[in-house]
């Protein structure tokens, strides 16, 4: 433990495990490695999306389904997305070093945006096709296409379902949930367009439902581009009440006041916090920074805190777009 005068005057972020202090910042790590629950959850929906997609494509081909082959198309971009968000689960596991102090955590985060980006250009590139179509829709083997699509329900919402129960917990899981569950409904649309044709010979409705399938895919795909992108740009994850935070912080026993209270996520399933608190009855010891740590952890989901404690006497800077405020611990 630091004196007093080390502790009010330190500009080093002290790192240490389970709450102890050094140079004046509590930080309280818990981690969340347990394995990785999804890893057979990827594994089977990325073989299976693969052999169906090969086979989806050639009965496109053969009955000149615009749908049929855009679904496969689709599929195809949901198979690379799937093998993205996996590669990101797994370097999110990979051990800090002293380069990648955090590991690579935030290469989840950079994953859930490219999968959000890749499948809106996936629908831009349906919705092309389907509009080309309209004008001149080709004759279509509804038969065919009936049936591959209605496998393709089969195959989508089997892999929707195996990442289910992680998708509220991991952005990248809830990306690649939002990916199978999208071309389940992708698949629908086919079969009823399959149908209508087959007993109505409107051909046209193979390029309109294609576009209509697009439209909902762009609508459940925008809430995770949005996500990503905050995430990305080191904004409070959504889960994260700053104000309920910041409340609670402040009625901790001994704290007088707070400041530079910061709030990020470090993965898609990681938060972090840093935080000046002031406590003018001096540093309460390692026991009661530990439960602070660990009430933030159990109550707000933020999984490591890093808690700088003041004695409300000294003076603090602050830069902010190039300008520099200057303000009193108290």
């Amino acid at each position: 433990m630091t004196s007093h005068d080390e502790r009010d005057h330190s500009h080093d972020h002290g790192h240490s495990h389970g709450g102890h202090d050094h140079a004046g910042h509590a930080h309280g790590h818990r981690h969340h490695q347990h394995g990785d629950p999804n890893g057979r959850a990827f594994a089977f929906a990325i073989a299976l999306n693969s052999v169906f997609v090969a086979v989806e494509f050639g009965y496109g081909f053969s009955a000149n389904s615009t749908a049929l082959m855009a679904d496969a198309g689709h599929n195809l971009s949901d198979v690379l997305g799937l093998a993205l968000a996996w590669t990101a689960t797994l370097l999110a596991r990979k051990t800090p070093s002293e380069r990648f102090t955090y590991g690579l955590r935030s290469s989840s985060i950079l994953a859930a945006l490219a999968n959000a980006m890749l499948l809106l250009m996936a629908s831009g590139a349906i919705g092309w096709e389907a509009v080309q179509r309209l004008a001149r829709p080709p004759a279509v083997a509804g038969v065919t296409v009936t049936v591959v699509a209605g496998i393709g329900i089969a195959v989508n919402a089997m892999s929707a379902w195996l990442f289910a129960r992680g998708s509220k917990g991991d952005l990248n899981v809830r990306g690649a949930y939002l990916h199978m569950a999208a071309d389940a409904a992708v698949s629908l649309g086919v079969v009823v367009a399959g149908l209508a044709m087959l007993f109505t010979g409107w051909y046209w409705l193979d390029p309109a439902i294609s576009l209509a399938v697009v439209g909902v895919i762009v609508l459940g795909t925008w809430g995770l581009l949005r996500e990503s992108v905050h995430l990305a740009l080191n904004a409070v994850p959504p889960h994260i009440d700053v104000a309920a935070v910041a409340g609670h912080l402040r009625q901790l026993p001994g704290v007088s006041d707070i400041h530079d209270l910061h709030i990020w996520g470090m993965s898609t399933t990681e938060s972090a916090l840093t935080v000046h608190l002031v406590m003018t009855g001096g540093y309460p010891g390692d026991a009661v920074i530990d439960g602070f740590a660990k009430t933030l952890s159990e109550r707000f989901a933020v999984h490591h805190s890093t808690l700088q404690i003041e004695q409300g006497t000294t003076l603090h800077e602050c830069s902010l777009n190039g300008v520099t405020a200057v303000t009193h611990g108290t």
